[in-house]
């Protein structure tokens, strides 16, 4: 069974709503002329923009790379305690982005851009586009859909999201749950383990015994007999890392926003 964390983090998914491809530059865009942090000269073009931008997250600018991105009106809503707050996710940003990368060339349609990038070796090479849209005057990383969606939600854009990918997770975390119990009883005679049993055994990550990375808690129960199990998952923070808690048994996945609390079996599922 493969034991790399799969966990994502609600910066995975602003990652894809950027439409990023999985590169970095080690230059910045030409200009003698000083920049606001963030901005990209309305003269730049689409490859400069995506070069200036990925500087940014490798370099843990992550903020001055979301004011070149269709995210600006959600990060420049953010009050300053509020930033704070995701300062720690934001980071994580630039551990997603590799080393190297090449703009194998880029495609101008009007008021919309695509950058094509090349990443990898090998068999792990791959050409990956970068959209881009034209906001008066200047270019900026993202898609127009997202750019309506964000102008929308203004502040509400990044706890939504992270609430969102938070709830995914947790679900998709349960469904793991229940292949490592597989595995872990056709190695203990049929009988079921703890959570801590089904960490110690390499079958689900350490990092789900807290709510750090996963913004959830979770528990697993077996039956006194070990023949049976069931499994828990709500909130850290209700409200700000999800309002969905999760009850899962031999007959699947049931959800429901309890306020926080846990949630035990229904006939019908939610």
């Amino acid at each position: 069974m493969n034991t790399r964390n799969p966990i994502k983090t609600y910066t995975l998914t602003l990652c894809l709503l950027l439409l990023c491809a999985s590169a970095s530059a080690p230059a910045r865009a030409q200009s003698k002329q000083k920049e606001k942090p963030g901005a990209a000269q309305s003269s730049a073009t689409p490859s400069e923009v995506v070069r200036a931008y990925y500087t940014a997250l490798r370099e843990g600018r992550v903020r001055d790379a979301m004011l070149m991105s269709v995210l600006r009106p959600a990060v420049e809503a953010l009050s300053a305690a509020e930033l704070a707050e995701y300062q720690t996710d934001f980071a994580r940003l630039a551990q997603l982005v590799p080393t190297d990368f090449e703009i194998t060339g880029e495609q101008v349609s009007g008021e919309e851009a695509t950058v094509f990038v090349k990443t990898g070796e090998d068999k792990d090479l791959k050409v990956e586009p970068v959209e881009l849209i034209r906001d008066r005057g200047t270019w900026i990383v993202g898609d127009r859909n997202t750019a309506a969606e964000v102008k929308k939600q203004g502040k509400k854009f990044f706890p939504e999201h992270r609430i969102a990918a938070h709830e995914e997770d947790a679900e998709d975390i349960l469904k793991r749950i229940q292949a490592a119990e597989i595995a872990y009883a056709l190695q203990h005679k049929g009988v079921y383990g703890d959570l801590k049993a089904l960490v110690d055994a390499a079958f689900v990550p350490a990092d789900i015994l807290g709510a750090e990375t996963t913004g959830y808690r979770f528990a697993v129960s077996p039956a006194p007999d070990g023949k049976s199990y069931a499994a828990r998952a709500e909130p850290a923070r209700y409200g700000h890392t999800g309002r969905l808690s999760f009850y899962m048994d031999a007959s699947g996945i049931q959800k429901k926003d309890a306020g926080g609390k846990p949630i035990g079996p229904t006939h019908s599922k939610k």
